[in-house]
């Protein structure tokens, strides 16, 4: 019970316990920004909006939309799922994914389902993965349940398709490969969890066939996807502090692969660039973050603890500019739409940034309850959920042309 306690601690509240200092200036440093006026240079286009249930409240969560197969998949903290028409958001298909399962024991509790990590989509399916240890696979189609596999640990990061395999990464340190038609397990690969880690567990990534990760230990590694064996792994974490609070690691963000490099970042540390194969670190830059990492062309872009966003160069790790004026506005991590950079904040707005110079070129506001998580963007669509369930798609405009 001690262990499942620990692990409870939200990333909001640990994000200023962790780097607020012990002084007369830790209010300052808390100080949320207020937004400015800005000169916008166009005002974003809502293509449509749908409610998803009640979506997923005052809780931590990464869940979050997926687009294919014509559709859009989104699901609920409380177990509402749907697929939309990609194109008009009208609904084709909602289930209440603990209605459909007739597995439920006794103890189970159908009211709070705790939806957590998807949405994933392969093999004409689509999966969601929860609090509970449910992994739950739908037909894309129909939405008919497939498979309903328990894994030990709580899924709370997005899982993927790989090999005839769907593989998760739970918060228990168990990474856990599943046939893709029959939710059976495949293998099992444990790792080591410290004492007292973030509210945060990282997705994975498959190339070159492994499976890269981030680890609570502050390390980035890889798993041989066949066998589950583990290979090299590489730290990138710099414990610091003098509390044991104050030196968590974790590196809960999703690494990015490109090419023969991996790119990944600590929530106390470094933002790295490691060699694909051997492990061996390229080059390392004094970045802290638990939010989605974006690369562009040559540019990284970052959102820090602070929510400070960041352009680096992944080639040097130089950094080109730098944004503060979101200072503690709980920013999502960044991602690229044509010239510009997106981020969302906790009061429901998108803010758009030039990639060149890291201005402040347009907002939008969402929905007040607020993003939470990083938006989803397909075919120059910005895909974005608020806390209290709004998906909204929203276009960017086409920069006029010059006279």
């Amino acid at each position: 019970m001690r262990f499942f306690n620990k692990r409870l601690i939200s990333v909001v509240l640990l994000s200023s316990a962790l780097f607020a200092c012990s002084s007369d200036d830790e209010e300052e440093e808390d100080k949320v920004a207020e937004l400015t006026e800005i000169d916008a240079l166009f005002e974003p286009e809502v293509v449509w909006d749908e409610s998803i249930g009640d979506g997923v409240a005052h809780y931590f969560s990464r869940l979050k939309p997926a687009i294919g197969y014509d559709k859009v998949f989104a699901a609920s903290r409380f177990g509402e799922a749907y697929a939309l028409d990609q194109k008009t958001g009208d609904e084709i298909w909602s289930v209440d994914l603990f209605d459909i399962n007739d597995e439920l024991g006794f103890f189970d509790d159908p009211i709070s389902a705790r939806i957590a990590g998807g949405a994933t989509l392969g093999y004409d399916k689509v999966v969601w993965g929860s609090e509970n240890g449910d992994v739950f696979a739908l037909d894309a189609n129909t939405g008919e349940l497939v498979w309903h596999a328990k894994v030990s640990g709580e899924v709370i990061s997005k899982p993927i398709f790989e090999s005839n395999m769907l593989i998760a990464n739970t918060g228990s340190g168990a990474l856990i490969a599943l046939d893709a038609n029959t939710g059976e397990q495949v293998w099992k690969a444990e790792q080591s969890v410290p004492p007292l880690t973030l509210r945060g567990v990282s997705g994975v990534v498959a190339s070159s066939g492994g499976i890269f990760l981030g680890l609570a230990s502050g390390e980035v590694g890889v798993y041989i996807i066949e066998s589950g064996q583990q290979g090299w792994a590489t730290e990138i974490g710099e414990p610091s502090g003098a509390t044991e609070l104050q030196r968590i690691v974790d590196v809960d963000v999703t690494p990015i692969v490109v090419g023969d490099k991996i790119y990944a970042i600590s929530t106390n540390g470094n933002l790295a660039a490691i060699d694909l194969r051997s492990g061996r670190e390229l080059w390392k830059r004094k970045y802290s973050s638990y939010r989605q990492l974006t690369i562009s062309g040559n540019q990284i872009f970052a959102t820090d603890v602070q929510g400070h966003v960041y352009a680096i160069d992944r080639n040097s790790g130089m950094e080109q500019w730098s944004n503060l004026l979101l200072t503690n506005r709980r920013t999502t991590g960044a991602v690229s739409v044509g010239k510009y950079v997106v981020v969302g904040d906790f009061e429901g707005y998108l803010h758009w940034f030039d990639k060149t110079d890291g201005s402040i070129v347009a907002r939008h506001e969402v929905d007040s309850s607020g993003i939470y998580v990083t938006p989803t963007v397909v075919d120059g669509l910005l895909y974005v959920m608020s806390r209290d369930g709004d998906l909204e798609v929203v276009k960017t405009p086409e920069p006029a042309a010059a006279e």
